[in-house]
């Protein structure tokens, strides 16, 4: 009997089907198995919302729920857990509780507007103390950060979900949503990033043009702080190009690598990789140790305070207990262990 074995694909066939998975879930989307923690976490997160990430970029009527959307909206406004948002396609403006509700919708004014009159009637007063930004990455929304944010809710903090259009947009685009959400924190008196992926170069990116004395701490989770060789294989590919946009084309790896030229924090960060600890790691398309998405060598960017690999896949990288653990210990601390002394990054 003969035995049938289906031909071997070449390496542009391989890219290919992995342009098309990355397009189907995102660029280190959450796995099947792993989203009843995710959905577990959503549930005790303060600013949870309990709708899709379905796409919503029509200008919507005031006092109704919202059908998600969180992939064309960036955040230019936070006040205890309402935020007003603006549309990447249309522009407009929308006004969301903290169940994500709108509150009103049209121009900035207006959302404005509305919110002073919320916060003069519930007596709402600007988050003080120590405010933690957590930023998603692409092809994500800040409820993938919610295992992180009910992490944090133990400890003395305020953390602040940000959502960025960052499949639509440019690193320089998502970082001026940044910046706005920060002048918005008007009482913090401590501002730190918690960052996956691409959000720490949205981080990056917001510090080439902006300081602030406020600046304490960062942790970025699986960052591709030197430039993506995976973005790099696929950044030619028109699928790419379609899903995840000028920011994807950016985050390629290379001597013009956008993402490697940007400018190191001037506070202290620490990094957090996914590998198996070997040269394989888990994807056979990259070189060395990787988390399936990101080398562990890209992450590594020189300055850290300290560096922490961990046995993950880049997209569950913010919902491992160590990972969250470590979060919180540099946050207070530093260093991501107090066992060990710190490891920095050269």
């Amino acid at each position: 009997m003969t035995m049938f074995h289906p031909p071997r694909k070449t390496r542009r066939e391989q890219l290919f089907s992995l342009v098309r998975m990355l397009a189907a879930c995102g660029l280190g989307s959450v796995d099947a198995d792993e989203s009843e923690s995710f959905r577990q976490a959503d549930m005790n997160n303060p600013y949870a919302n309990p709708d899709s990430d379905a796409g919503d970029s029509a200008a919507p009527g005031p006092g109704l729920p919202t059908l998600g959307g969180r992939l064309f909206w960036g955040d230019v406004h936070f006040l205890r857990g309402y935020r007003i948002q603006q549309n990447v396609f249309t522009g407009h403006f929308r006004l969301l509780d903290p169940s994500d509700r709108r509150c009103a919708s049209g121009k900035l004014d207006d959302c404005r507007t509305a919110l002073e009159q919320i916060a003069r009637d519930k007596q709402l007063a600007p988050e003080t103390g120590h405010v933690v930004i957590c930023l998603h990455g692409i092809g994500r929304s800040s409820k993938s950060m919610n295992p992180v944010i009910q992490a944090l809710a133990a400890e003395q903090v305020t953390a602040v979900p940000f959502d960025y259009p960052g499949n639509r947009s440019s690193l320089a685009e998502c970082a001026a949503c940044l910046r706005q959400v920060v002048e918005s924190l008007t009482a913090a008196e401590q501002l730190s990033f918690v960052a996956h992926s691409m959000g720490g170069l949205v981080v990056r990116r917001y510090l080439q043009d902006h300081t602030d004395p406020r600046h304490s701490r960062m942790v970025m989770l699986g960052t591709p702080n030197l430039g993506a060789d995976l973005a790099a294989m696929l950044k030619n590919f028109v699928l790419f190009k379609a899903v995840f946009g000028p920011a994807g084309q950016e985050l390629a790896a290379g001597t013009e690598s956008v993402a490697s030229g940007l400018p190191v924090p001037d506070f202290p960060f620490g990094i957090i990789a996914g590998g198996r600890g070997d040269e394989r790691g888990f994807n056979p398309l990259l070189r060395g140790d990787d988390d399936g998405t990101v080398t562990v060598a890209c992450t590594r960017l020189p300055g850290a305070a300290d560096f922490l690999r961990v046995n993950r896949l880049h997209s569950l990288l913010m919902s491992d207990p160590q990972v969250c653990a470590a979060i919180r210990c540099f946050l207070k601390n530093g260093r991501f262990l107090l066992e060990r002394p710190a490891e920095p990054v050269p």
